[in-house]
């Protein structure tokens, strides 16, 4: 097991709004995986590794450190001028700053995960077959393996057939695999199904390392639990700081960052109401603070 059950593991997906709305750094087409080729860039993800390991070391959670290749596929790559031979160096030379960043720091408990988005817009409905899903998304986790990563992980998925399709890949090349679905605030998937029936649909087709839930407030989430045993295969939470929906937050000129120690709260809340949670973290208007509050609850460190 890459996620061993002995801490809680803090992830986070939220770096770009940080980047864009904290500290008025330009993400041309929302990506950061261009970050890798500048010099400031390269400063400030080993900035924001050295913070995670720091929120690890105090609180005694488990690190997962992402490379900031979500948006590092074929289609959203090209209009920044980036060939798949680009995106495979790119996920390698990610993959390479944070094993320099973590072999810095052996008594901090850290995964390296390369981070992989969906083929299109996250909140749209999405591939649904997932042969093609594996063809499509296999370049970017080969590359994975073959640079050291520990592991790959997929967020904000909005169908079954393209996380299934992402195992399958994962689980060929032979790394880990992180699942994440998103769900609008009722509770349901992009393309409309329950989160239940992609959540089974995935557990039955494959065997990822953890089936998770990200880009949604904890309030949403639980829009979609229905006490079913499907709930024991959820993995990991990586929450919204705002409860707006994905369209409201698509709007906003201003970021949405909600408070920080509530959010911390809640997920601490939901892993004791579903112990089968070992990822817990912050996506969308979250920052370093969210994330040291998560970490600080859910391990029972005083502020």
């Amino acid at each position: 097991m890459t996620l061993t059950p002995d801490r809680t593991w803090i992830a986070w997906t939220g770096m770009e709004t940080d980047l864009i709305f904290n500290h008025g750094v330009e993400l041309p087409h929302f990506a950061a995986f261009p970050m890798i080729d500048e010099t400031e860039g390269r400063a400030r993800l080993r900035g924001y590794a050295e913070a995670l390991i720091a929120i690890g070391r105090e609180t005694g959670a488990g690190m997962i450190l992402d490379t900031p290749t979500w948006m590092a596929n074929p289609d959203r790559a090209a209009p920044l001028g980036y060939t798949p031979k680009d995106l495979t160096r790119v996920t390698q030379e990610a993959v390479a700053l944070l094993r320099e960043m973590a072999a810095r720091h052996l008594d901090v408990a850290t995964r390296i995960s390369v981070q992989i988005g969906p083929q299109g817009d996250g909140y749209q409905p999405g591939m649904s077959a997932a042969e093609a899903s594996a063809s499509y998304h296999g370049p970017q986790i080969r590359a994975a393996a073959e640079a050291g990563a520990d592991m790959v992980s997929a967020y904000t998925l909005g169908a079954a057939g393209e996380a299934i399709g992402i195992a399958k890949a994962a689980a060929e090349a032979g790394i880990p695999a992180l699942i994440a679905f998103t769900v609008e605030t009722d509770g349901r998937l992009a393309d409309g199904s329950l989160l239940s029936e992609a959540v089974q649909r995935l557990a039955g087709a494959t065997d990822p390392e953890a089936i998770m839930v990200n880009c949604a407030h904890p309030d949403h989430i639980v829009n979609a639990f229905d006490g079913g045993e499907w709930e024991t295969h959820l993995a990991g939470i990586v929450a919204n700081a705002s409860r707006q929906s994905h369209a409201e937050l698509d709007a906003c000129d201003t970021l949405d960052d909600g408070d920080p120690e509530e959010l911390g709260a809640q997920l601490a809340e939901l892993q004791r109401s579903h112990p089968a949670l070992r990822v817990l973290g912050g996506c969308c208007g979250t920052d370093l603070r969210h994330l040291r509050e998560i970490a600080r609850q859910v391990s029972g460190v005083s502020a």
